[in-house]
């Protein structure tokens, strides 16, 4: 496992109680591709949102996160807050933060296999339930990537369908659309600069 993607305050179990005795920080902000959410717990980062509007994901992750004191405004926060914003104007790398996923056994190493994914390029479901040794659970790898609650840090965008379509995405097919022609853009401008 990443020791960048662990679930020291958040564990599977404390997600599904609703983030009991966990503390949660976020801070919102606008990109291109609409209102944006960034929320961690004392672990890392637990929650990258994508909407339309800054109060409907405030909601969702109170509602994730229940039983959690949920606060906004702190200066960490804010500024993870920038980076997640920087990374989707002008997507350099990988985001390498610091996260508290959660999720499932599975999840988790569908998660880490999405995060091997280089920006401006994709892998289809089927590739992804190789790459963890599942090559039967494509549905599940699907299921995975629908159920991740940090969008852009783990790149759940870059999967496609077998024929290269994009399929569903859990913040809309048109805001992945655009992470991807970012990145790719940004990747083919490197390329020729490394020329």
């Amino acid at each position: 496992m990443n020791p960048m993607m662990n679930q020291v305050s958040l564990s599977p179990a404390s997600v599904r109680a609703g983030g009991r005795t966990a503390a949660v920080r976020f801070a919102t902000g606008t990109a291109s591709l609409g209102a944006v959410l960034v929320a961690r717990s004392d672990a890392g980062i637990c929650a990258i949102l994508l909407g339309d509007e800054p109060e409907a994901l405030v909601q969702e992750l109170r509602e994730r996160f229940a039983d959690a004191e949920v606060a906004g405004g702190d200066a960490a926060t804010r500024d993870l807050l920038a980076r997640v914003l920087r990374f989707i104007e002008a997507p350099r790398g990988d985001l390498d933060l610091p996260l508290d996923a959660g999720g499932t056994d599975f999840q988790q190493r569908v998660w880490q296999a999405l995060r091997g994914i280089p920006a401006g390029e994709t892998a289809g479901y089927a590739e992804i339930a190789r790459r963890i040794g599942a090559p039967k659970a494509v549905r599940a790898v699907a299921q995975a990537c629908g159920a991740n609650p940090i969008a852009v840090a783990i790149p759940c965008h870059r999967v496609v369908r077998s024929d290269g379509a994009l399929s569903g995405y859990r913040w809309g097919v048109a805001r992945k659309r655009a992470l991807l022609d970012n990145e790719r853009k940004r990747a083919l401008l490197e390329k020729e600069a490394q020329a």
